[in-house]
């Protein structure tokens, strides 16, 4: 990178920091994990400020870093880190609207909009993920190193799975 390499990419790259996190936050569904993710993809970064181009998407970028080194995680450990967090057993009331403060309606509609995001699969929670993020479909294409068509693809199939499953909510 001219004109500072690595100093000028890691000036950049921070103020992504957030943005990192919370994708790895969803990724990693851990929040000292996702910290360590962070902390390696800015590592990884760092390390590869040489080969960052100019002019390009830094957030892409980091991004691409960032799932990589998740995936590579994922493959050390040979064990599966997408566990369903809900009770396969359990069954929650429904609440009545009436003897819940608006806050705790609000608080249980966004855990399940939670949970059907995270009951997703990785592919399409990821481009979910990134879409929330403002990234375009190219910037995601080039996060996930696919084609934009294929993009568009996931995440339509996501968006109409998160439909299907929030269809109480009116969202679809």
């Amino acid at each position: 990178m001219a004109g500072g390499g690595a100093e000028e990419v890691a000036r950049q790259a921070l103020a992504h920091a957030d943005a990192l996190y919370n994708f790895a936050r969803w990724l990693a569904r851990d929040p000292a994990e996702a910290e360590d993710l962070v902390q390696e993809a800015y590592s990884r970064a760092l390390g590869a400020a040489r080969n960052f181009e100019p002019g390009t998407n830094l957030k892409a970028w980091l991004m691409r870093i960032l799932r990589n080194a998740f995936i590579d995680r994922r493959r050390r450990s040979q064990r599966e880190v997408y566990v369903d967090d809900l009770d396969a057993d359990g069954e929650v009331a429904e609440p009545v609207p009436g003897e819940l403060q608006l806050d705790q309606i609000r608080a249980l509609v966004a855990e399940d909009v939670s949970a059907a995001v995270r009951a997703l699969t990785e592919p399409f929670r990821t481009v979910v993920l990134l879409d929330l993020e403002g990234m375009t479909e190219a910037e995601v294409a080039s996060v996930l190193g696919c084609a934009t068509g294929t993009v568009k693809s996931r995440l339509s199939r996501a968006r109409a799975v998160l439909r299907d499953r929030l269809a109480a909510y009116g969202m679809g």
